[in-house]
Order: C-alpha cells, then sequence, then structure tokens
C-alpha cells in the first residue's frame, strides 16, 4: 500500500522535470528518460495497488466470515426467551445486511482509509515542496470541507440506524408470506399482503432517499471548495511566473496534481466516514444479539444417573417472560416413572405444550423444580439434559434434503439398517420406499412435498433414531389417522419398552392405553389417573370424552 502511494506521488515530480527540463528546454533525450522512469513507476505501483486490493479483500472476508459464524453461533445459543424478543426477520437481517455493511467497513479501512490518509499526509508534504504558498492555499481550504462532512455524516448518521429497522419489517413480512402463501392464497389475501409489502418497502424508500439526498449535498459543496483551490493556485502561480519569481508552469502543473490526489484523498475518506456511520449502526445491532446474556446458565453435572428417565415436578409455576405475569402454570407436581407413558389432555391454550417445554429446559420454572433422574434440569449441562430427550413437535420441521438425513439428525452416526428401523417403528417406511428414490428423496423446503401425516412420521423417525430415555410426543400425532397412531404406539411399546413416554393429544382414542392420563385444566392439573379411573371420577375428562363421542370420534 505505501509502495503503491509512493508511486503515485512521484509522479508530479517527474512530470514537473519533463516539462520544465524537457518540454521547455527542448532536451528529448531527458523527456524519453524520465518517460520511462515514469511508466516504469506505474507498473510498481499498479502491481502494489492489486496485491494491497487482494490483500485487503482477503481480510475483510475473513472478518466478514468470522463475524457471520460468532453471530449465528449466539443466535443457535439464545433462548426461546430472547428469540421471542427479536423478530427473525430482525436476526437475518443482522446475520446477513448489517455483517455485509460492518465487512465492507473493515474493507474500505485496510484499502481506502490507509492508504487515502499516506495520500494526503504525503501530498499536503510534495506540495510544500513545490511551493509553500500552495500548501498554505490547500490549508485554509480543509477546515471547510471537514465542516462539510462533520455536518452531512452528524445529520445522516441516526437515520441509519433508521434504515436498517425498516429492512427488518420488510424482512418480517417477506418471511411471514413465503412460509405462510398457502394460507395467503386460501383465503385469496395476495392484494393484502402485496399492500403490507408496499407500505414496509416505501417506508424504507422514504427513509433511504432522505439519507441519500443529505448526502448528495455533501459531494458538491466539498467540490465547491476544491475548485476555489485549484482556481487559486492557477492564479498564484500565474502571477508568481508572470512576476519573475522561481516559479515555473512545470511546478504550478505538479502542485495541481498535488492538490487532485490530496482533494481526492479527502473525498474518498469523506465516503469512508460515510460508510463508517452506516457500519455503526449495523455494529451496534449486532453487538445488541452478542451482547445478549445467557439466560439459561450451564450446570456443571455429566455423567450417569442412578435412574434412566424418570421425570418429577415439584410445585412447579410458570409465567411467560415480558407478559402480565400471570401464570400458565400453577402448583404442578406429578412424577412419572422409567417406562412409563404418561398421556396429558386438555383444552387449548391450558398449558400442555407449555409444561413439557420445561423439561427439555426451553425456559426455567418461575418457581418449583422439574427433576430430570433425581437432578434438577437447572444443574445439568444443556447438552447432556437435551441428549437424554427427544421431543416431536406438533408442526415437523423438514429440512431441503433427503429423507434419509432427515431422519439421520436423530443420531448422525446411524447405520441405514438402524435409519429403516426407526422408520419401521413411526409407520413411516412404506410410503418412504413408495416414493421415486426411496430414502434418497429430497424433501421439498418446510416438506411441502409431503402431507401432514408423513412429516410427522418423519419426525417421529427421527426422535426414536436418537435413543433416548425421554420421548415427548406434543400432539405429534395429530395428523394420524387412528389405526396408524395405534400401530405406531404399538410398535413404540414392543421396541422402547424402557423409554418414558410422555404423549400431548387432543383424543382420547389416542391415550387410552397409556399408563396414566394428566387433564390439565387452566395450568393446573385438574385429575390424574388411569382413563378407566377418570371416566369416574373427572368431570372435564368426562366431557371431553362425551363430546368426542357426539362428534363421531372413537373414544
Amino acid at each position: 500500500m505505501v509502495g503503491e502511494v509512493t508511486m503515485d506521488l512521484l509522479q508530479p515530480d517527474l512530470m514537473r522535470d519533463i516539462v520544465d527540463n524537457g518540454v521547455i528546454g527542448k532536451n528529448v533525450g531527458l523527456v524519453l528518460e524520465v518517460g520511462v522512469k515514469m511508466i516504469v513507476l506505474v507498473l510498481i505501483g499498479g502491481l502494489c495497488g492489486m496485491l494491497c486490493g487482494v490483500f485487503a479483500n482477503l481480510a475483510a472476508q475473513r472478518f466478514g466470515n468470522d463475524l457471520r459464524k460468532d453471530l449465528f453461533s449466539r443466535i443457535m445459543g439464545l433462548s426461546f426467551q430472547q428469540t421471542d424478543k427479536i423478530s427473525t426477520g430482525s436476526l437475518v437481517t443482522r446475520l446477513t445486511n448489517d455483517v455485509t455493511q460492518v465487512q465492507n467497513m473493515v474493507m474500505m479501512t485496510v484499502r481506502g482509509f490507509v492508504r487515502n490518509t499516506v495520500m494526503f499526509v504525503g501530498g499536503i508534504f510534495m506540495l510544500y515542496t513545490q511551493s509553500p504558498i500552495f500548501a498554505l492555499i490547500a490549508g485554509c481550504g480543509l477546515p471547510f470541507v471537514a465542516v462539510f462532512v462533520v455536518f452531512f455524516l452528524k445529520k445522516s448518521a441516526p437515520m441509519f440506524s433508521v434504515v436498517q429497522k425498516k429492512l427488518d419489517g420488510i424482512n418480517n413480512v417477506m418471511q411471514e408470506d413465503v412460509a405462510g402463501a398457502r394460507v395467503v392464497k386460501a383465503y385469496v389475501k395476495e392484494e393484502h399482503e402485496l399492500k403490507r409489502f408496499d407500505k414496509a418497502n416505501d417506508e424504507l424508500c422514504t427513509v433511504n432517499l432522505k439519507v441519500q439526498t443529505l448526502l448528495a449535498f455533501m459531494g458538491p459543496c466539498m467540490n465547491i471548495v476544491l475548485n476555489i483551490c485549484v482556481i487559486l493556485v492557477i492564479l498564484v502561480g500565474g502571477f508568481t511566473v508572470k512576476a519573475g519569481g522561481d516559479m515555473t508552469p512545470g511546478r504550478i502543473m505538479a502542485a495541481l496534481t498535488y492538490l487532485a490526489q490530496i482533494l481526492h484523498g479527502i473525498m474518498f475518506m469523506a465516503n469512508i466516514f460515510q460508510t463508517f456511520t452506516r457500519a455503526k449502526a449495523s455494529a451496534d445491532r449486532i453487538k445488541e444479539v452478542m451482547a445478549c446474556p445467557e439466560v439459561l446458565l450451564d450446570g456443571g453435572f455429566f455423567g450417569e444417573t442412578e435412574t434412566k428417565g424418570k421425570i418429577e415436578f415439584k410445585d412447579v409455576c410458570f409465567a411467560y417472560p415480558n407478559t402480565s405475569g400471570e401464570n400458565v402454570l400453577e402448583d404442578v407436581s406429578f412424577t412419572v416413572e422409567p417406562g412409563e407413558t404418561l398421556a396429558i389432555i386438555g383444552s387449548t391454550g391450558c398449558g400442555k405444550s407449555t409444561l413439557v417445554n420445561l423439561i427439555p429446559r426451553f425456559y426455567d420454572t418461575t418457581s418449583g423444580e422439574v427433576l430430570v433422574d433425581g437432578i434438577n434440569v437447572k444443574d445439568y449441562h444443556k447438552t447432556e439434559l437435551r441428549n437424554k430427550i427427544a421431543i416431536v413437535l406438533q408442526k415437523a420441521e423438514l429440512y431441503s434434503r433427503p429423507i434419509e438425513a432427515n431422519i439421520r439428525w436423530g443420531n448422525d452416526k446411524a447405520s441405514p439398517i438402524e435409519i429403516k428401523k426407526a422408520a419401521e417403528i413411526a409407520q413411516a417406511d412404506d410410503f418412504i420406499c413408495a416414493t421415486e428414490y426411496g430414502y434418497y428423496t429430497m424433501v421439498s423446503e418446510g416438506g411441502h412435498s409431503l402431507s401432514g401425516g408423513q412429516k410427522q412420521r418423519i419426525s417421529i423417525s427421527r426422535a426414536v433414531l436418537k435413543n433416548c430415555e425421554i420421548l415427548i410426543f406434543d400432539d405429534s400425532t395429530s395428523a394420524l389417522d387412528l389405526k396408524t397412531e395405534a400401530q405406531l404406539y404399538k410398535a413404540l411399546n414392543e421396541h422402547c419398552p424402557d423409554v418414558t413416554k410422555i404423549v400431548i393429544a387432543q383424543r382420547i382414542a389416542s391415550i387410552k392405553g397409556a399408563d396414566r392420563i394428566a387433564v390439565i385444566d387452566k395450568g393446573r392439573i385438574a385429575a390424574f389417573g388411569t382413563h378407566k379411573e377418570l371416566i369416574k371420577t373427572s368431570e372435564i375428562y368426562r366431557d371431553i370424552y362425551n363430546s368426542q363421542l357426539k362428534e363421531g370420534g372413537e373414544a
């Protein structure tokens, strides 16, 4: 970089030599000799510039790569409480656009800031060697340039944060509409969503326009000052030559070139400061995520336990953070022994899913304890705890990769035979083998190429393959017919007899074979027992049972 700038700074002085001693002195040999030197310097400077560009780009790309990896790692480590607070669209913007803004700043700093700083200082010095008065003219113009730069950047700085927030809004709308495209089309809401997107897009455009309009004035204002400096150099130089001083046409030409280099450096520095201002807004947003504290601190427990799959709830209360503080669960206590099947039933919104989310410690209890194998879940290292548990959600999350790879998520080291066995237990093997490429059939994004029941069975296969101590079904058989569901539970009992199973369901037919059933009502356990016991003792359970009979369901 220094070599490139040095070559650039030597060029005007050599040009002065050509004009004063070669052209005016009519010395063709000198013109050729100095001309060759200039060509050599241009080649050396060009080579140095290319190397500088390559290394600057390499540094910026590696910085961006490392920052993106660290940020993604932190996002993956955020608790549900924290991801509920920061929208998905905002996290995507921070991981992509914000990182790119910071990366661009690093690129311009390494490549441009250092280069133009050296060019500016070197240009002032070389201008002074031509004539101190020229350096004085440039020095008088610099304060005006600085005032313009500070004024415009100070005005635009707050707007860059607003721009990034508006970009979050666009990403949120886009993500929601792409993910929910079927709902949008089913309700013929394309026009409504288009207006919603247009509103977010117009807001971004308006803020961007304000910023760019403001910054558009900075360049012309600086050019006015710079052009005045050029005119003054020509006037002063011309009068000095006419007055018979030691000034020469070559020196004036060299001075103008140095002045152009100085002014070019200043304008480039102004652009760098503009990039820095925008990057600072992005860096603050990245820092906000990176600085998120660990809400669920790891305990130190690793190792074997006396029991395998025992679950205990002791006086558990829970309220979601950042809400009114009303408990979703209230004084919940029960024990599930290893190998036992506990079914959970209750009305929508009564706290069933919340309850099972406390077992793998997706959230911490507000009060009370959740114990797995006699140890409080807070005392486990999260990796150790979650290795004991497999959870199947109602909404099956599948990825754009072969079916085999989706199932293998449960156990990276599983053999093809083990994967097939897990699929057989989950009643998924038949439909997988019926596809064109079997287990290597590609799943489309979000699993849209599969039915709801097929997606659920692949998710169950993944959980079975994990071969863990506790298996949780969060209403994850809702898309299965009763026959397939019955075959699934029969296969689970045969092949996983020692695994503790917790099953959330809406249909009594799905759970009446469980060892025990917990009836949840308004966040409390209203009744606990077997199907036969609850029919006799629990009015809530009987109401659910009778309503399903009247609706023609099997109960």
